[in-house]
C-alpha cells in the first residue's frame, strides 16, 4: 500500500512541477526570462535555444537584455524573438538586444487571468486521473482478495484525501499567479 501512496504522490506532484513551469512561461509585467525559453535561434541550421546562443539577464524589472556570444547572432536573435510571437519588440543596438517588458493593460491582465485558471484546469486533469489509476488499482486488488472491502474503502478515501491536497496546492499557484498579475 506504502509503494501505491508514494507512486501516486509523486505523478500528482509531477504534474504539479509541470504547471509551475507553464506558470513561468506566462508574461506578466515584470521581466521574467522564461519567457524565452521556447524561443529558438537559427544557429548555423540549428535550432538553438536563445541561452545558449547568448547571455539573457534582467537588469531591472521591466527589460531583458541578450548579450549574444557571436556580434553576427544578433540579427537571427532578434528575428527569433519576432517570429516568436511574444508581444515584444526587440532593440538592437549593435552589441545587445534589448527586450522592453510594457505594462499590461486592464484588458491583458484579465484575459491573462483566464488563461492562468485554464493552465490550472489542465493540470488538475492528470491529478484525477492519476486518482482513477489509484483506485482502480485497489479494486483489482480487491478483485484478486488482496485487500477486503473495508480496506478498499478507506484506501479509496485516503487517495481522495491525497488528490485533494494536490488539487489545493494547484488553486494556491492559481491564486498566486493571478495576484501577480494584477499587481501593478
Amino acid at each position: 500500500m506504502d509503494e501505491l501512496f508514494k507512486e501516486l504522490d509523486r505523478k500528482m506532484e509531477n504534474a504539479i512541477e509541470i504547471l509551475k513551469k507553464e506558470f513561468q512561461k506566462v508574461r506578466t509585467g515584470r521581466a521574467n526570462p522564461a519567457i524565452l525559453d521556447n524561443v529558438n535561434v537559427d544557429y548555423y541550421g540549428t535550432p538553438t535555444p536563445i541561452n545558449q546562443v547568448g547571455n539573457v539577464s534582467v537588469p531591472d524589472p521591466q527589460m531583458i537584455t541578450i548579450a549574444p556570444w557571436e556580434k553576427k547572432m544578433l540579427t537571427e536573435i532578434e528575428r527569433a524573438i519576432q517570429k516568436a510571437d511574444l508581444g515584444l519588440t526587440p532593440q538592437n543596438d549593435g552589441n545587445i538586444i534589448r527586450l522592453p517588458i510594457p505594462p499590461l493593460t486592464e484588458e491583458r491582465r484579465k484575459e491573462m487571468v483566464r488563461q492562468i485558471k485554464k493552465i490550472g484546469e489542465n493540470a488538475k486533469i492528470p491529478i484525477r486521473n492519476v486518482r482513477r489509476e489509484g483506485n482502480e488499482k485497489l479494486k483489482k486488488m480487491e478483485k484478486n482478495k488482496e485487500i477486503s472491502q473495508d480496506d478498499l474503502k478507506q484506501q479509496a478515501e485516503k487517495i481522495q484525501i491525497l488528490t485533494d491536497k494536490h488539487v489545493a496546492t494547484v488553486d494556491e499557484l492559481m491564486a498566486e499567479k493571478e495576484k501577480e498579475l494584477m499587481e501593478v
